[in-house]
């Protein structure tokens, strides 16, 4: 049976990844600091582990996600910055500090701003007013990087609680992003790719059942999509509403 830790699991994303794991009768288990917060059937069929993520020790990290197949990160949010940093780096180190062999292939997730934007590598994050929000998504991708793990970074839009698109009619992307600038953008400064990069973010505002059965539905070691940043977007003509987007900034570039 496939066993799938799962850390963030009380937000909005953690929640659904959760309900997709016990849907598909597998393994589950949670760190959390309250399991008030957890649906019930969770707290009835999960393995659940009473921990602050802020201050659990690399050894006891280790511990909690080690031996599992699967590891989903979906704690912590940009706006935290420095301590977003440093909890995902944590994180990394303990898995790196589990014996290969029980290590799992480990999902973390970020934003649409470090995917690929044109011919030349540019960024979102590397474009004015994005990068002093959105800074903490690219040192946590340089941090995977430097990384051994078998790894992927989840890279959405804005997510929203709506029902599922379904992942057959999403556009899916590796390292570049899902809903293409047009071959000029290559030749524009940053000042002006700025506003092309923002006029797309309506493409890429995903449903939080998605963006999970995206991560559960790839969960092989050494895919093709190991060690990758994942882009999500809409099916072409979709577009989504500012109404819908969420608050929190982690979700929106």
């Amino acid at each position: 049976m496939t066993s799938v830790a799962v850390l963030g699991a009380t937000g909005n994303l953690g929640r659904q990844v959760v309900r997709q794991v016990l849907d598909r009768g597998w393994a589950l288990s949670v760190a959390v600091r309250s399991s008030t917060r957890l649906p019930p059937e969770a707290v009835e069929r999960a393995k659940v582990i009473i921990a602050d993520l802020h201050g659990v020790s690399i050894h006891e990290l280790a511990q909690l996600v080690g031996g599992h197949d699967v590891l989903v990160c979906c704690a912590g949010m940009v706006t935290e910055g420095d301590k977003f940093v440093s909890l995902v780096d944590r994180i990394v180190s303990a898995v790196e500090s589990v014996q290969p062999s029980k290590r799992p292939v480990s999902w973390f997730m970020a934003g649409a701003a470090v995917l690929v934007l044109d011919a030349l590598g540019r960024r979102g994050v590397d474009l004015p007013k994005v990068r002093d929000t959105y800074w903490p998504h690219r040192a946590n991708l340089e941090r995977l990087q430097r990384s051994n793990l078998d790894w992927r970074l989840l890279c959405p839009g804005p997510m929203v609680d709506q029902p599922a698109v379904g992942i057959e009619r999403l556009r899916i992307s590796v390292d570049t992003l899902p809903a293409p600038l047009p071959v000029f953008a290559r030749f524009l400064p940053r000042p002006l790719l700025l506003p092309m990069f923002a006029a797309k973010i309506p493409e890429m505002i995903i449903p939080y059942a998605d963006a999970a059965m995206v991560m559960l539905n790839d969960i092989s070691s050494g895919a093709s999509t190991s060690r990758k940043r994942i882009g999500i977007a809409l099916p072409v003509g979709m577009r989504g509403k500012k109404s819908q987007w969420a608050a929190k900034p982690r979700d929106a570039a």
